[in-house]
């Protein structure tokens, strides 16, 4: 388990939350993955401090990237946001400088200031979306820890064998804004894909789909009916569940809406404002997939293999990662509340 020194700031905020929330030490080092002495420490460093960042400073040691190499590295950077750290250990050591470690790269960067974050798809919101934002906020801000339990999140994803265009990751400088445009670049890559569609709560994971064809209105009613169904009926037996999907047009044709009504003695259906992915903790569960799938040695070489590769990751997520997903939403409706229904960090 983590310690103190070692935790991100949204680690350190997430233990501030949770044990706000009234949970114990124990349960709080449970949920968020790190040791019961960590947790004490954030805990304490809140109350007395009124934040959690770290103030600990590295030993000094002599640096193996000096300045004119820490230069260099920076420009590296820039030239492509979105590389990796072994690509850019690669070109660097395709210079003049001496070779050094993907770890030495990483914990340069890391001192530079320039951390690899996930970007919030957010796109373009107008007034409109903005205020439903705010009101969605407004009516979740008093939500209770056992209230987000009951929501069963959802969402689609599409994998690509060359390249997963869920999500990307970048590198920037503390207070630059993470907001990613949806630009043609997401989906410029070859060797063929597939499509996800997963909903998870706090209590399970539902078996994934794996959608053979585009996600239309015709095949929508299919999953609902056929996986929807059972795992709301088999999580929530008192019909207290509450299922979030998005506004996809293809969540609210006739024949979809009709099939909700047609449940809700069984389940709600919750109100979602309009471009919110930075609302839907499910966002994160593909991050996690997308990591692992490009840690794989070798790339997935077909979809056979692609297909088999996601259904393990999705099948050996850790409980305690997607239930630290759902302890965040609190947190996610401020930011929503603070920005005035503009984009969010998450």
């Amino acid at each position: 388990m983590g310690k103190a020194a070692n935790l991100s700031e949204f680690d350190r905020g997430q233990i501030a939350l949770v044990r706000r929330l009234g949970s114990s030490i124990t349960e709080t080092a449970r949920l968020v993955g790190f040791s019961r002495s960590a947790v004490v420490s954030i805990h304490a460093k809140w109350i007395n401090d009124g934040d959690t960042s770290s103030r600990l400073q590295g030993v000094d040691r002599p640096r193996v990237i000096k300045e004119k190499g820490r230069r260099r590295l920076s420009r590296l950077v820039k030239q492509n946001w979105r590389q990796t750290v072994a690509q850019l250990t690669a070109q660097y050591n395709a210079g003049p400088s001496a070779n050094v470690s993907e770890h030495t790269v990483q914990r340069t960067l890391l001192d530079m200031g320039l951390c690899s974050r996930r970007p919030t798809r957010v796109p373009l919101l107008t007034k409109r979306h903005r205020q439903l934002r705010l009101q969605w906020a407004w009516e979740h801000r008093d939500w209770t820890m056992d209230e987000w339990k009951r929501v069963s999140w959802s969402d689609e994803s599409r994998f690509l064998i060359h390249h997963v265009d869920g999500c990307v990751r970048v590198r920037r400088l503390p207070g630059e804004q993470l907001f990613l445009s949806y630009t043609a670049d997401h989906s410029q890559a070859g060797g063929g894909g597939m499509m996800l569609w997963g909903t998870f709560s706090w209590a399970a994971l539902e078996p994934v789909v794996v959608v053979e064809q585009t996600m239309k209105a015709a095949n929508y009613p299919n999953i609902t009916a056929d996986q929807l169904h059972p795992y709301m009926a088999f999580v929530f037996p008192t019909g207290n569940g509450i299922f979030q999907q998005d506004n996809a047009p293809r969540h609210k044709t006739r024949i979809v809406l009709e099939w909700f009504e047609e449940h809700t003695d069984e389940f709600h259906l919750m109100s979602w404002p309009p471009n919110s992915p930075d609302l839907n903790p499910m966002e994160h569960i593909w991050d996690a997939m997308e990591r692992k799938l490009r840690a794989q040695t070798p790339p997935c070489p077909n979809i056979s293999t692609l297909r088999d590769l996601c259904l393990d990751i999705w099948y050996n997520l850790s409980p305690v990662m997607y239930q630290k997903f759902v302890v965040s939403m609190p947190r996610r409706v401020v930011a929503v509340l603070k920005a005035k229904g503009g984009a969010t960090r998450y």
